[in-house]
């Protein structure tokens, strides 16, 4: 069974009523963008869950960051864990479909760690399948509900299974977004990549970088560059 909280350096995850538990490919989503994100950001977190995506964020940056999250339980619990932080000052949440949600502004940034199993075998209870599967939220609707949400100058980031980055490319370059960078993700040097973390830019890049990281060493423990990326936030590192 999951713990019922998860503690960072400056900040504390409850997670007790959400079905998606604080995870290390979440873990590493939230810091590659945080070193990204400038400090007069205006930025949505589209399916907030926990709210981790957003304190990460908020942890180093002076942004102000709204979040969206459809499930009621999961939006109790966000709203106690941005409550609880030196940045809640700058945090806003809502409940709601992002979809149809009529959201305050247009956002410089938006990120979002989707429901992205949207063919494979679904989960018990609907919580876990509106969560983890793209049962209400497929590829192409978050493509839509970005670029409806996003400014004319705007980016976002994306967190995706390794086999499905291919699709979402396709769907985002014909909604007239480019790729500013992939980060291709591995949990040990022998393994193959098993996630994508995506960047795009309403703005034509002239050049595209792919990035590799690795979570851990064969011989174990943590590579340098996943400590280097998450040393800000794991206790331990």
């Amino acid at each position: 069974m999951a713990n019922s909280y998860f503690q960072f350096k400056q900040f504390t995850i409850h997670q007790d009523q959400c079905a998606m538990k604080v995870c290390t490919d979440a873990c590493i989503l939230g810091a590659w963008f945080a070193a990204k994100v400038p400090d007069y950001f205006n930025i949505l977190d589209i399916g907030s869950g926990t709210g981790l995506l957003m304190m990460m964020l908020a942890q180093q940056s002076e942004a102000e960051i709204h979040g969206i999250e459809i499930d009621l339980a999961a939006f109790k619990q966000l709203k106690e864990n941005v409550a609880q932080n030196g940045w809640r000052e700058r945090l806003r949440v809502f409940p709601g479909d992002a979809r149809t949600y009529s959201f305050p502004r247009k956002y410089n940034f938006i990120i979002s760690n989707p429901p992205f199993f949207e063919n494979d075998l679904a989960s018990a209870s609907d919580e876990e399948q509106i969560a983890k599967h793209s049962k209400l939220l497929k590829l192409e609707e978050l493509v839509q509900t970005i670029d409806d949400n996003l400014d004319s100058q705007g980016s976002f980031g994306v967190l995706l299974p390794y086999h499905r980055w291919a699709y979402f490319h396709e769907l985002a370059t014909r909604q007239g977004f480019h790729l500013v960078e992939n980060l291709f993700v591995k949990q040990t040097p022998k393994h193959p990549s098993f996630r994508s973390i995506l960047h795009y830019s309403r703005h034509k890049e002239n050049f595209a970088p792919e990035y590799e990281l690795i979570i851990q060493k064969e011989e174990g423990g943590y590579t340098d560059d996943f400590i280097e990326l998450l040393k800000g936030y794991y206790l331990y590192l």
